[in-house]
């Protein structure tokens, strides 16, 4: 009789750690992205065009800039659940539903690797 896994193996968990570091990174790419359009780093100049097109082309940044924002506090959000995740995987407590105790199949994990909760305990 076959006991039910309670963990990933180390194995198992190099490779969610792999997966996890690569969306990481990507991610705090996407912040700084983000970021820097906050800051406005992108030197959109417009001293030298008229006063309609400037008010235009104002109106247009406050609004980049509010959803730049917005974008940069959900990716620093997400930054802190991969964080999290690897905290985890040190932990090897990765992939278990908090809930049930039970493992999170690894095609949501691969899906969503800060998932804490299973597809049925999230409902």
């Amino acid at each position: 009789m076959e006991t039910e896994k309670t963990r990933y193996t180390d194995e198992e968990l190099e490779e969610f750690k792999a997966l996890i570091l690569e969306k990481l990174e990507r991610a705090r790419n996407e912040y700084d992205h983000y970021r820097a359009a906050l800051m406005n780093q992108e030197g959109n100049d417009t001293a030298d065009t008229s006063p309609t097109f400037k008010v235009l082309e104002e109106g247009a940044s406050t609004l980049s800039k509010e959803e730049a924002g917005r974008l940069a506090m959900r990716q620093a959000q997400f930054i802190q659940h991969l964080q999290n995740a690897l905290i985890r995987i040190e932990n090897k407590t990765y992939g278990i539903d908090r809930i049930t105790g039970k493992l999170i199949p690894k095609e949501r994990l691969r899906a969503v690797p800060h998932a804490t909760l299973g597809v049925d305990s999230k409902k």
